[in-house]
């Protein structure tokens, strides 16, 4: 496929994080960028207000006429639409070349020198410090990424044609259409069991995208069953953190590589699984040729990833955090992180469970999870692209945690519980549209400082 004959190309999911980022660089490039989504939300207002065509109803006739020619359009699917999709089925049956999102990113990143990041948690952020640190070293990148950038305020990075840098999403075995140079796996949890089964599935199928490099040019957590350059935040790493300690609100720590000791690394994001991102996106940085001190300076200026442990509000009597968090390793994180920050001050958690198969395949794990905050507030569970599944909600996730301060509410019930509580610490939990709230919780606890 020749994407210089492409004039226009046609999303539909356009409002997902990493389908948006590809909208961003079609547009950028020259290309007419439209698309459907579902759900009208802040990325697709901030799409609409860079140009794009993007209406909220399943209806070819909304679709305009230049992206009715199978000649030069390209269509982008989400692997979350439906089978019965009207705007889908119509493109399908006309002609049209219809790709995946991880297909049209494999063509894009086939001719340049690919950095691949997966894992089941912390692909997001791993992919962004490498981005970040790759763009302010003056490489000729892009990435694209699956979260928004605080630095950049966007999910894509740069416009570079000789680099690039692609979170590699699992779901739906997506990453193994990418031809990777270099390659980390910061984790390999069970995930996404509603399309593979079970553990040793989504084992054997991150087994496949390691092996799409070799050995020399993976870089992997320690800890993990697979054969790389191994991070650790702990002893007996390829490249480990030490001397670790926090100065006015940074880590600041050495890195001891294979070859020399980098020291006094300073870097912003909270919890020791950032320490471990920012490990992976620096061993892969260096391994590409950057210079140590330019690795530096972009971790020390790495702002983070929206909803990615992102302080909303930082003051001495109140704090609000907020976080994409939805598996129970990655509430644990969250949980690590705001309690080394505030281990003195009270903390409340409100979390909305995202899918109804994730809450059934992992419910003890979230209980587990959920139980350390000193308050957990849940909301109903987020169904996304799921239909109800008898006896799976968040009362029975409810009678599963093991805390006396837990309560089921509705959103207008959080807010006036956030409203009227003596926390010092506020955290809002999930992948779902509790993210759309953060804006009013933002204003109501302002309120109170």
């Amino acid at each position: 496929m020749n994407l210089n004959q492409i004039q226009n190309v046609y999303f539909i999911g356009i409002g997902g994080i990493g389908m948006s980022a590809l909208a961003r660089y079609f547009q950028f490039i020259g290309k007419n960028v439209a698309g459907y989504d579902k759900t009208e939300t802040q990325l697709t207002d901030e799409l609409i207000e860079n140009g794009m065509q993007i209406h909220f109803q399943d209806d070819c006739t909304l679709i305009d006429e230049i992206y009715k020619n199978p000649e030069n359009t390209l269509v982008v699917v989400t692997p979350a639409v439906p089978k019965d999709h009207t705007e889908w089925n119509y493109f399908l049956s006309n002609g049209f070349t219809v790709k995946k999102r991880a297909e049209v990113l494999g063509i894009i990143t086939k001719d340049t020198f690919c950095f691949a990041v997966a894992g089941t948690h912390g692909k997001t952020t791993t992919s962004s410090i490498l981005g970040h640190i790759l763009f302010q070293s003056g490489v000729d990148v892009t990435a694209f990424l699956g979260g928004i950038v605080e630095n950049y305020n966007s999910n894509l990075i740069g416009s570079g044609k000789t680099v690039t840098v692609v979170e590699a999403d699992e779901f739906d075995r997506s990453f193994l259409h990418l031809h990777p140079n270099l390659s980390c796996i910061t984790s390999m949890d069970a995930d996404h069991l509603d399309i593979y089964g079970d553990a040793a599935a989504i084992e054997a199928t991150f087994r496949e995208f390691a092996e799409k490099v070799p050995a020399k040019d993976l870089f992997v957590v320690k800890g993990l069953p697979l054969e790389g350059n191994t991070v650790a935040v702990t002893v007996g790493a390829d490249y480990i953190a030490q001397n670790i300690r926090i100065e006015n609100g940074f880590y600041v720590f050495d890195v001891k590589t294979p070859s020399e000791t980098i020291e006094n690394i300073k870097f912003g994001l909270p919890g020791h699984h950032n320490l471990t991102n920012a490990l992976l996106a620096l061993a892969m940085a260096k391994s590409y040729g950057v210079e140590n001190e330019k690795i530096s300076n972009a971790l020390a200026s790495f702002k983070g990833v929206r909803r990615r442990f992102s302080f909303q509000i930082r003051e001495e009597k109140l704090v609000y955090i907020d976080d994409y968090a939805h598996h129970p390793t990655e509430i644990n994180a969250v949980h690590q992180a705001v309690r080394e920050l505030y281990p003195n001050k009270k903390i409340v958690a409100a979390f909305q469970p995202h899918l109804f198969s994730r809450t059934k395949d992992f419910i003890d794990g979230f209980a587990q999870s959920l139980s350390q905050f000193d308050e957990i507030v849940l909301l109903e569970i987020y169904p996304a692209r799921e239909l109800p599944m008898e006896g799976v909600n968040s009362a029975w996730l409810l009678g599963k945690i093991e805390n006396s301060k837990k309560q089921l509410l509705t959103k207008n019930e959080l807010m006036d519980y956030f409203k009227n509580s003596d926390a010092e610490v506020f955290v809002t939990i999930g992948a779902g549209d509790i993210g759309e709230m953060v804006k009013d919780i933002k204003k109501l606890l302002n309120e109170k400082v």
